[in-house]
């Protein structure tokens, strides 16, 4: 076992596990911005399927001449709006996805420079203060994985939605939500978690 890569595997993987702790935080950061951006779609749609079943012209406002175009106009340009601000969420949420998926391509392009120099055992070698580079390797992996599925998965149900289907629109935050994936995001931090000691260790 060459000691010079294991230090230069050691410092790949601690630089992946640093910018993957930093990652998480913006994610879900991001994620607390996106629901109450989602509730106000769904709250648009609300009003306009509302306004769909009002005969303005049958009521006290029908002095006001096209307040039903006017008013359903307005909803649609906010819903516009709304619509944007999710976009710019989503490239948000794919720098995130790009950063982390970068870091793991680096640690293993690392792995590959130096595996000729490091035999099996001190790969799944474990200690005190670090676990096994193969288990850091496979926590890196998943964290890749969870992160490019979940946009994929968001990104799609944008994609999907259409302005003039108000029922889509109103169902939109409680599918949002639904594509959380709670254990996915625990192993993450459990992940972090164990290699705490280790990025600390000089």
């Amino acid at each position: 076992m060459s000691k010079p890569a294991l230090l230069s595997l050691h410092q790949a993987l601690k630089k992946s596990f640093q910018s993957l702790e930093e990652n998480q935080k913006v994610w879900n950061s991001i994620l607390d911005e996106c629901k109450p951006v989602l509730d106000s779609l769904g709250n648009l749609a609300d009003q306009l399927i509302a306004l769909s079943n009002v005969k303005i012209e049958q009521g006290p406002l029908n002095q006001f001449p096209e307040l039903h175009e006017r008013l359903r106009f307005k909803l649609l340009l906010a819903m516009d709006t709304v619509l944007g601000k999710l976009g710019e969420k989503m490239c948000s949420l794919q720098t995130v996805r790009d950063s982390v998926g970068n870091q793991v391509t680096a640690v293993f392009q690392v792995y590959e420079q130096h595996a000729d120099a490091l035999d099996l055992t001190a790969c799944l070698q474990r200690s005190a203060v670090a676990p096994s580079i193969a288990d850091m390797l496979e926590w890196l992996q998943d964290a890749e994985r969870y992160y490019r599925q979940q946009y994929i998965r968001r990104k799609t149900l944008l994609q999907e939605l259409k302005p003039n289907d108000l029922s889509d629109l109103q169902s939109a935050p409680k599918r949002w939500e639904a594509l959380a994936t709670p254990n996915g995001e625990d192993r993450i931090s459990d992940a972090l978690f164990r290699v705490s000691l280790f990025l600390d260790a000089q």
